[in-house]
């Protein structure tokens, strides 16, 4: 039988072969994160008829090179170009990430570790962040003062009963800032806001009665009314056992350095003398107290209007000390450039829940696809550590709303799928031709 058949049969199944990757390239042009394969052939073993010998001095013969036969093609190599970034798609949704460099997310599913680039994440009922198929995307955990623990990877979550709130602050000082207007000697009545240690919300009214004015002076009386918690009517009020005093210089209408130094005692009015005010203001004994600064105040020829703000800034920082707070309620969550999970709070306060891990491998294409956008580690690959890296530490870095396409391009699938079709008929013209010269043999009995 002619070695031709067999040849040609070879180079059939390698060219099949190749076709093969090439659909499944193209099936997967919009697949998240898929990184194309490619083909290539090899020669198969030949069978030699006459091996090479040297030049024979003494015979004065020369030498003569092997005569070998090949017996077809196989495939070579089917090499994955992992290493190759693809394009970024804008999505905008905040559990879509990409990762850039050549790093890989780490998931865990059914307590097998496997790696991907696909970053379509999603959060699942128990507050999870898993890819589509379910695996657990690994991270970083945080301890009780928010900082990030490397330690070995394990599940992330982004909504659990520990994140849903943070705590309140109580407040232990307020200010106001306005107007007085300097041609009224009325009453002038505004409001101060404050909270409790466990977040409850009080409003206390307050009125500025007008005392008079010696020389360069004028002065204003606080007079104490009602204070209401949670809009609803409380016991409370502002004491006025020891008068605190507003005064401006009638000259300039600026506020005199007294009024940033003033202090509100809160009274409890009721006929038990029952209510808790230990979790109100500064507590000492039986008062407590908040630090009041007026100095925001002036007393110039416009209409009044006062606002007031919870704490008092600093002047050198310009931080409001002393504000406090009211129960924060999760209000949203995302992703920073470094992985790390954040939530943001209905009080402005933000916390880092955790930190999404990225590992690296010395020979990333010795990796092994297991469906599902998944690769596992093999022997050529190189060993995760079960710790990982923080992204920032290596070349990439991680982007939210956006996700990584498909690097398979077209334009080199369609050119290789045209040499691949050829070669293919090239070949199947080989088993034609053999079958034809072996009909010929046969007719020579005729």
């Amino acid at each position: 039988m002619m070695r031709s058949l067999y040849s040609a049969v070879s180079g059939l199944k390698a060219h099949q072969t190749r076709m093969d990757v090439i659909g499944n390239n193209i099936a997967n042009v919009n697949t998240v994160a898929y990184k194309s394969q490619s083909m290539t052939f090899s020669e198969v073993f030949y069978q030699t008829t006459q091996t090479a010998s040297g030049p024979n001095a003494e015979s004065g013969k020369g030498g003569t090179n092997a005569m070998q036969i090949g017996l077809g093609s196989s495939v070579g190599s089917i090499s994955t170009a992992i290493s190759s970034e693809g394009a970024s798609e804008r999505t905008d949704n905040p559990w879509d990430v990409m990762i850039s460099g050549k790093s890989f997310f780490i998931v865990n599913s059914a307590g097998n570790t496997y790696f991907t680039r696909a970053g379509n994440f999603k959060v699942d009922e128990s507050g999870a962040l898993v890819t589509s198929a379910g695996a657990n995307v690994q991270g970083w955990q945080v301890d009780e003062n928010g900082a990030i623990v490397k330690d070995r990877v394990s599940n992330l979550y982004v909504k659990s009963p520990k994140f849903t709130y943070t705590m309140p602050q109580v407040t232990t000082a307020v200010s106001a800032a306005g107007n007085v207007n300097a041609s009224s000697k009325e009453d002038v009545t505004t409001t101060l806001n404050f909270y409790d240690s466990l977040g409850n919300s009080y409003q206390a009214t307050v009125t500025l009665k007008y005392e008079g004015t010696t020389g360069d002076t004028t002065t204003y009386t606080m007079a104490g009314n009602s204070i209401s918690k949670n809009g609803e009517a409380t016991d409370l009020q502002i004491s006025m056992d020891d008068p605190q005093r507003i005064s401006f210089n009638s000259l300039t209408g600026a506020s005199l350095a007294d009024n940033s130094n003033l202090t509100l005692s809160i009274k409890d009015m009721s006929d038990d003398g029952k209510w808790n005010i230990e979790s109100i203001g500064t507590n000492a004994g039986d008062t407590s107290t908040l630090r009041f600064d007026a100095s925001g105040l002036t007393m110039i020829a416009d209409k009044t209007a006062i606002t007031s703000d919870y704490g008092i800034k600093n002047p050198t920082t310009g931080v409001m000390e002393g504000a406090g707070k009211a129960v924060g309620k999760m209000t949203a969550v995302g992703i920073d450039n470094s992985g790390c999970i954040v939530a943001s709070y209905s009080n402005g306060d933000t916390k880092t829940i955790g930190q999404i891990a990225v590992t690296s491998f010395s020979n990333p294409e010795g990796l092994e696809k297991v469906g599902e956008n998944l690769y596992s580690a093999t022997l050529n690959s190189g060993e995760f550590d079960g710790i990982g890296e923080d992204v920032t530490a290596t070349d990439g870095k991680i982007t939210s709303g956006v996700l990584e396409m498909s690097n398979v391009d077209l334009s080199s699938e369609f050119t290789t799928m045209i040499t691949t079709q050829r070669g293919y008929q090239a070949n199947s013209r080989i088993i034609t031709v053999s079958d034809s010269m072996l009909e010929e043999l046969i007719n020579l009995k005729r």
